[in-house]
């Protein structure tokens, strides 16, 4: 190990013992991840709504025309 690389570790250690050990925190990282994730799904979900706002699907008619529950009674008369 060269003399400035030595230096700069005696320089670093007592910064180090400084942190918490218990103390965990997920740093810039953590939030560049989550923040990156946020605008994925985002993204996605705007994207599905204009997907699904372009599905066109025949609606069926809500009372059928001849159900035959009805037509024991009409057989009768």
């Amino acid at each position: 190990m060269s003399a400035s690389a030595s230096l700069a570790m005696t320089h670093l250690v007592p910064l180090a013992k400084e942190l918490d050990e218990d103390k965990v925190t997920p740093g810039v990282l953590g939030f560049i991840v989550f923040a990156v994730m946020a605008l994925a799904v985002w993204g996605l979900m705007k994207s599905m709504n204009r997907h699904m706002g372009r599905v066109d699907f025949p609606e069926g008619e809500s009372e059928p025309r001849d159900a035959g529950v009805s037509n024991g009674a009409e057989k009768r008369a």
